[in-house]
Parts: structure tokens; C-alpha cells; sequence
């Protein structure tokens, strides 16, 4: 794997409000896309350094170029979050571009698709829901975070961010979904231990639960008459969310602002989870 970022784009922050996320530096894995797009573009708008870790190396280069102009520079590395050794290439390109990593936004995963029942899924189904969706997020997560504790110890740091995305599943009955479901319960639980574990040194944790967002995720669910009106209604707001509206909880936790805020599990779901 080439440690050269895909494509760089950078500019100069424009105030130095509390939200400016000037001189840091976040990782967003799955980054190119979706929910992890919307927050990794909404971290460089405040002016944090992102980097984005994802596979598919022409929508790496995409997903920075739709950040060109920002006040932050964003670069891009492919990387595939079941191999250690593309996590290891990956965060020493970032470290050499970037010099520090303040910031892990684990947002790579999968979803099950919510049409096979309980009793026909296999132990691969599960398997690889866990495989991607916890096993990978742990080892991503227990690779920057020795870097964010080594920065620390060394004087180079004061503290670091982690905010792993789960979804509103993880506190919902979900039918023929259950293996998706325990996965991101899982991711709760690990930031909630992460957030015990590494306050010491300065670091929160947190979750993130989105509900129903408009992704590749459920695009071909969104294309069912039936499955928007039984979904829609149950929204308070009435319309899919837009992966861009986490662009603001992505900067509130990586600011300073946030520094006493740890071990939550944050829903952004329009509503869903008290209908």
C-alpha cells in the first residue's frame, strides 16, 4: 500500500471560535462515503486535519476532492480495517503527513440487510457482521489509541477523542437483523469501556447510534412503498437523515468543548428511538 495520500486539499481556518478544530488531526476510517463523509467533511470545515482510511482508493480520491477549499487539509489512504498491516501503514502515513493523531472517528462497518429470519442466519453470517463491525473497530481503535497514549506520555499531546459508530439498532428490537444488532450493542459497550480505561490520560469515548440516514446502506430498502411509510411514521421528523447532519456531533466531539462528555452513546436518529 503507498503511503502518498490519494489527493491533498487544505486552506486557513476563518475564526478561532470555541468549535475551531484548528492544529488537530482525525482519523475517520470508512471516511469516502456515507456517514463517515459527512462527518469527516464537517471535521475539516471547522479546520481539523483529516485523515480518511477506506478501500476503494477512486472514491478516496472523490471524497477529498469534495473537500478541496475547506479550511482543513484532508488526504486519503486505502485501507482495509480486517488487515493489521494496512491499519499499521495507514497510521504511520498519517503520522508522517500529519505528525499527531488527536482523533479516531471508527466508522467502518456493514450492515445485515433485515431479510434473513433468526433461525436461517449461519455462524458466518454472524461471524462476519462481528468480524467487521467489532473485531476490526477494537483493532483500529487499539492501534491510534497507542499512539494517542504514547503522544501523551511524551508531552506531545494533552488528550485525545474516540467516537466509534454504532446505530439506534443497538437499543431496538430487530427483527431478522439480530446479528447487526449485537454488533453495534458491542460497539457501545467497548466505548463505554474506553472511556473508563483511557480517561487517565485525557481521552473520552463515545458512541454514535444513528437511526434511518439516507446511505448505500439502505438505499435499496428506501426503493420499498411499504418500508418508508412503516418507517417514515415512526420518525419525528418525517424524512431519512442526511449523512451531512454529522458533520456537527463529529466537531463537538473532537473539540475541547467535549472534553467532559465520555462514555455516552449518543443517538442522532430523528427522533426514532422515542416514538
Amino acid at each position: 500500500m503507498s503511503r502518498d495520500p490519494a489527493v491533498v486539499s487544505s486552506g486557513q481556518p476563518s475564526s478561532a471560535h470555541p468549535l475551531d478544530l484548528t492544529g488537530k488531526v482525525a482519523i475517520v476510517t470508512g471516511g469516502n462515503r456515507g456517514i463517515g463523509f459527512g462527518m469527516a467533511r464537517g471535521l475539516a470545515a471547522a479546520g481539523c486535519q483529516v485523515a480518511i482510511w477506506a478501500r476503494d482508493e477512486a472514491q478516496n480520491a472523490r471524497a477529498v476532492e469534495a473537500c478541496e477549499g475547506l479550511p482543513g487539509a484532508v488526504a486519503a489512504w486505502r485501507c482495509d480495517v480486517l488487515q493489521q498491516a494496512d491499519i499499521d501503514d495507514a497510521l504511520a502515513a498519517t503520522l508522517q503527513r500529519f505528525e499527531h493523531v488527536d482523533g479516531l472517528f471508527a466508522n467502518a462497518g456493514i450492515g445485515g440487510g433485515g431479510r434473513t429470519a433468526f433461525v436461517d442466519q449461519s455462524d458466518e453470517d454472524w461471524q462476519r457482521m462481528f468480524a467487521v463491525n467489532v473485531m476490526a473497530t477494537r483493532r483500529v481503535a487499539a492501534a491510534v489509541l497507542r499512539q494517542m497514549v504514547r503522544q501523551v506520555r511524551d508531552g506531545q499531546r494533552s488528550g485525545g477523542r474516540v467516537v466509534l459508530t454504532a446505530s439506534i439498532a443497538a437499543r431496538m428490537g430487530t427483527a431478522l437483523n439480530q446479528h447487526y444488532a449485537g454488533s453495534k450493542a458491542a460497539v457501545v459497550a467497548l466505548a463505554q469501556g474506553l472511556a473508563m480505561e483511557f480517561a487517565r490520560y485525557g481521552i473520552t469515548a463515545n458512541a454514535v447510534l444513528p437511526g434511518y440516514v439516507s446511505t448505500g446502506m439502505i438505499g435499496e430498502l428506501m426503493e420499498n412503498e411499504k418500508f418508508n411509510e412503516r418507517v417514515l411514521s415512526r420518525l419525528a421528523v418525517r424524512r431519512y437523515g442526511d449523512p451531512a447532519e454529522f458533520g456537527g456531533i463529529a466537531v463537538y466531539l473532537m473539540s475541547d468543548l467535549s472534553a467532559y462528555h465520555t462514555g455516552d452513546a449518543i443517538a442522532i436518529d430523528g427522533g426514532l428511538s422515542i416514538s
